[in-house]
């Protein structure tokens, strides 16, 4: 019998030290605010939907500041910091040049702050916003892990060197995902956030000049050289990245399978034999898109975040707290 109380002791004890161990390391899991911020998620719902019904391309502008706060140094709310304390802001960076909507992140923030002070990180309100614009688009349900935290420090350096030039290869692509353990199949699924929004003429007009892009459609071809035939304006003219910009759907895939596709990578994500499978796969069943771009969302948005004890909970998302 004493053998045996030992034993259940020692088990309860090796159980409390590895909570406690876990406590001390966090790890994301879902709800991770239910108790001490339950009406968060539910929060930032209302703000999306509110700040989408009054400027419907908010959408596609909170996914790519998601993409883009994971792709420098990891799912960190980096993205969102302004210039100080000796940082320069990745938005400064030439390959961020279009990231807007930061103020509906900070404005989710200051009501965040409101009713459960510094509880809530602008990291996991950038990524529950993100699952926010796909579903109110159309798009499918992500259940987000949360439980990240904010990063100190910020480089637009860094951002210059890790976030993907508008040329990227098929071979640099794919390298991008490895990196992050996304499958190639998700990466493709990820690529299918270009069915929201627009692209800028400065990230395809030398696919049009001199010679247009041989994998362009001809009409489509002609229609982007009508848009973007003013050289200085090439920061303001844009074209649809597909036929339904405002719906997250595969109309994206099955664009670029006939040459309808704005940037190089689109084209060529269509035609190499390594990647043309999966596009042609989601531009003929949505659902089965849907679940891979849910797959990779996931594995990206939970991509070398901060747990625990690192980095801190911003107050204000524009500024480290001390």
């Amino acid at each position: 019998m004493a053998m045996g109380l030992k034993v259940l002791l020692m088990v309860v004890f090796l159980w409390g030290f590895c909570c406690l161990f876990q406590n001390v390391n966090g790890e994301l899991e879902l709800q991770f605010y239910k108790k001490s911020c339950p009406d968060a998620e539910k929060l930032v719902k209302e703000k999306m939907r509110k700040s989408m019904l009054n400027d419907l391309s908010t959408a596609a502008a909170i996914l790519r500041l998601a993409f883009h706060d994971c792709q420098v140094d990891g799912c960190d709310g980096s993205v969102l910091l302004e210039n100080a304390n000796g940082m320069t802001a990745e938005t400064s960076s030439y390959r961020n040049f279009g990231i807007r909507k930061l103020n509906v992140i900070n404005e989710i923030k200051s009501s965040l702050e409101a009713i459960c002070p510094e509880t809530v990180s602008c990291a996991d309100i950038i990524q529950l916003a993100a699952r926010e614009a796909v579903y109110l688009t159309g798009g499918p349900y992500i259940k987000v892990l949360t439980g990240r935290r904010d990063t100190v420090s910020a480089s637009k350096e860094r951002a210059d060197k890790q976030l993907p030039a508008a040329y990227i290869s098929v071979d640099a692509f794919i390298q991008i995902f490895r990196k992050k353990n996304i499958s190639l199949e998700d990466g493709v699924a990820l690529m299918g956030s270009h069915t929201l929004g627009i692209g800028h003429c400065r990230n395809f007009r030398e696919r049009l000049w001199p010679t247009s892009d041989p994998t362009l459609s001809p009409p489509f071809s002609v229609m982007l050289q009508t848009i973007c035939i003013n050289p200085a304006l090439s920061d303001v003219s844009f074209a649809q990245n597909d036929a339904t910009i405002f719906s997250f759907d595969n109309q994206y895939f099955i664009d670029i399978q006939t040459g309808r596709g704005l940037l190089k990578i689109d084209s060529e994500i269509a035609s190499d034999p390594r990647t043309q499978p999966y596009v042609s796969a989601f531009g003929h069943n949505t659902q089965h898109f849907f679940n891979r771009f849910t797959s990779g969302f996931l594995k990206l948005s939970n991509y070398k975040v901060l747990v625990g004890e690192e980095g801190e909970i911003r107050r204000d998302c524009r500024f480290r707290n001390s």
